[in-house]
């Protein structure tokens, strides 16, 4: 009598075509899974160094336009949170005292940026969270499945022996198995990627920041400009008032 081959690749041959199916496709699913793992992994990675240098940029800039100029060889959100607020205070110029004001129209244009940015980043990592959710459930099927045939098998043969029960049962069972094996790393892996994709927003959100501070202080310096521009202009007329009050 020949021996029975219990190896997960003689199961899958001997499994019928619905359990083979969901063999098939949970296979599909893990390979997507690692796929989705190595492509994220580098782009994140990539988007950290980026980010990181633009920020250091940003922190060296004194002015608005020093960071654009700093950040224009940068191919990360930096820049385009910085022309962002360039184009804004640019369309402002006819509310020249208006500083709170291009200070939050200049906050919700970037906040708008921001979180496009953060979907940008979550993009495929949603695969993961489904081939994670229904992975045990598509294996559970085919599990189900692969016993209702060997059962339907059985009874038609009228043969009780585990002999003949088992082979049914185990290219059965390897539909769960495959299915926690596409499961598990999905949703460990949809988890890292998760902390590495908030790291970036993080950072995103210190560009931010940075980009405000600059505006900020382009705006304190335009003030201040204007302030002494002021006091020169309206200099001789207070010398004339005092004259005429008799100090």
């Amino acid at each position: 009598m020949t021996p029975i081959s219990f190896s997960p690749w003689e199961m899958f041959l001997n499994a019928g075509p619905v359990v083979r199916c969901v063999m098939i496709l949970l296979a599909a699913a893990s390979l997507l899974t690692w796929t989705i793992f190595i492509a994220k992994s580098v782009e994140l990675l990539r988007v950290r160094l980026k980010l990181r240098k633009a920020e250091k940029s940003l922190e060296d800039a004194n002015t608005l336009n020093l960071g654009e100029e700093w950040t224009r060889g940068n191919s990360s959100i930096a820049h385009t949170l910085v022309m962002a607020a360039e184009t804004e205070r640019a369309r402002s110029q006819d509310i020249p005292d208006d500083g709170e004001g291009l200070k939050e129209r200049i906050v919700l244009h970037l906040e708008r940026l921001e979180a496009a940015e953060g979907r940008r980043l979550l993009r495929g990592t949603g695969v993961l969270a489904t081939i994670g959710a229904t992975s045990p459930f598509i294996g559970l099927f085919g599990t189900v499945w692969g016993i209702m045939t060997s059962f339907t098998g059985i009874a038609a043969s009228k043969a009780t022996s585990l002999a003949v029960v088992a082979p049914g049962i185990a290219e059965a069972l390897l539909a769960t198995a495959l299915g926690l094996v596409a499961a598990i790393p999905a949703v460990v892996i949809y988890n890292h990627l998760a902390r590495q994709t908030a790291s970036c927003r993080a950072q995103v959100a210190d560009l931010t920041a940075l980009v405000m501070r600059l505006v900020s202080r382009d705006l304190g310096r335009t003030q201040m400009l204007m302030a002494q521009g002021n006091i020169v202009r309206l200099g001789p007329q207070a010398r004339d008032v005092r004259t005429a009050a008799g100090e």
